[in-house]
């Protein structure tokens, strides 16, 4: 498989089976937050890996990031644990006990330092971990009553970090010898300022920490920071790259290949189990005075509430798409009679689309997967973001979100 191809394992192959690369291993189980579900996830190296992280920046951003981004900085991880059901957000004080404390109950099972622990932790804001509960199953874990890292199933891993998700999302590509494989969750409360929602991503190739650092931020930039849900940061976002070394060193050509297509394959499939969503929508915008600008016009086409509600009917109206650019008012150079409107394949504007076409445009908006592409005629940049429509059942899953 070349470096450029993904095996996944998303809502149309829930079921398939995806190892994590050599010299890493995995822990998942239940601690008790929720009683129904694997609730922990810790993945560890079998030795010291380079790292590189990008995180939330969100004023609001929990316990966990900020002790993440504090042991992430020298480039040097071995493990990572994940805390699902509960984010540790807005927990003051104890919040930081709480978040050092799982840090360090980690490197006493991998046997590591605890500065080499990076912790995530996702779900309802506000509520400190349970009482106990941590301590009692690390007790367990680390005694050697329950089997601790005795996995390499990626797919497990990203079962557990779930909240509202329907399904576990995973990638693979390979890049020369090497492997990269990355695990993510999220599916509300997604509009990236920095990435989004958390992954965790490993490689078994060789790469020094400041190069992987650079990497991991320009993948980030054209595929996490080009997906939105639903316009809200969360306050728990990281994105994190472990990589061990134990296949050598590759062209880090192919390995950035590597990790962008894994990378665009979990974007997309957050995207598509955004929270009661049924369709992808994809957004291009071209011949735009700079990738910045494309990338500006894109986003608002993809956050605007009409233009997700009108996919969602089927509706091609795209006025509503128009009305999105013209909210853009500070791009002064964008002409309205030069920009081009696009459904699919068809123009819709300026060219009004016959009764015919609208009739296969209703077809093509009934689709799993929907293109609006935006031509501006000003220059060359260009860029695409992904989002989904917005359907009554998010305004349900929100609405009952605490209760």
């Amino acid at each position: 498989m070349g470096s450029n191809e993904t095996t996944s394992a998303g809502a149309a192959n829930a079921a398939a089976s995806v190892d994590l690369p050599a010299g890493f291993a995995c822990h998942v189980g239940n601690i008790g937050i929720k009683d129904d579900t694997d609730d922990v996830m810790v993945l560890a190296a079998d030795r010291v890996a380079a790292a590189a992280g990008v995180f939330t920046k969100s004023l609001f951003s929990g316990a966990s990031v900020r002790r993440s981004q504090a042991n992430v900085a020298d480039g040097r991880v071995q493990a990572v644990v994940v805390i699902s059901k509960n984010s540790n957000v807005a927990t003051g004080a104890q919040g930081e006990r709480d978040a050092a404390n799982l840090a360090n109950r980690v490197a006493e099972l991998v046997g590591c330092e605890p500065g080499q622990v990076l912790v995530g932790s996702t779900g309802l804001i506000g509520v400190p971990y349970p009482e106990g509960k941590i301590d009692t199953y690390f007790d367990r874990l680390i005694a050697g009553s329950e089997p601790a890292l005795d996995s390499n199933d990626a797919v497990a891993a990203a079962t557990a970090i779930m909240t509202t998700d329907t399904h576990p999302k995973t990638a693979s590509a390979s890049a020369g010898a090497a492997m990269v494989v990355g695990i993510a969750k999220g599916s509300g409360m997604i509009e990236p300022d920095m990435a989004t929602m958390i992954s965790v991503i490993t490689t078994d190739a060789e790469i020094a920490p400041e190069r992987l650092d650079a990497m991991l931020r320009r993948v980030c930039d054209v595929t996490f920071n080009a997906l939105s849900v639903d316009t809200d940061t969360s306050t728990s976002d990281m994105v994190v790259m472990l990589a061990n070394g134990a296949a050598g060193p590759v062209d880090e050509a192919e390995l950035e290949a590597a990790l962008g297509a894994v990378s665009l394959d979990l974007t997309r499939q957050l995207a598509f189990d955004g929270e009661g969503a049924e369709t992808l929508i994809v957004v291009t915008a071209n011949s735009a005075r700079d990738d910045a600008q494309a990338k500006r016009v894109a986003k608002v086409i993809v956050n605007s509430p009409l233009v997700k509600t009108a996919v969602h009917g089927r509706d091609p109206n795209w006025g509503r798409v128009a009305m999105a650019i013209g909210k853009c008012s500070d791009e002064t150079d964008i002409d309205p009679d030069r920009v081009r409107i696009r459904f699919g394949d068809q123009e819709v504007y300026p060219t009004p689309a016959t009764a015919e076409a609208l009739a296969e445009l209703e077809a093509y908006l009934a689709s799993d997967e929907v293109l609006i592409s935006v031509d501006l005629g000003i220059a060359d940049g260009s860029f695409t973001v992904y989002g989904c429509d917005l359907t009554d059942q998010y305004v349900r899953i929100n609405a009952d979100y605490t209760t």
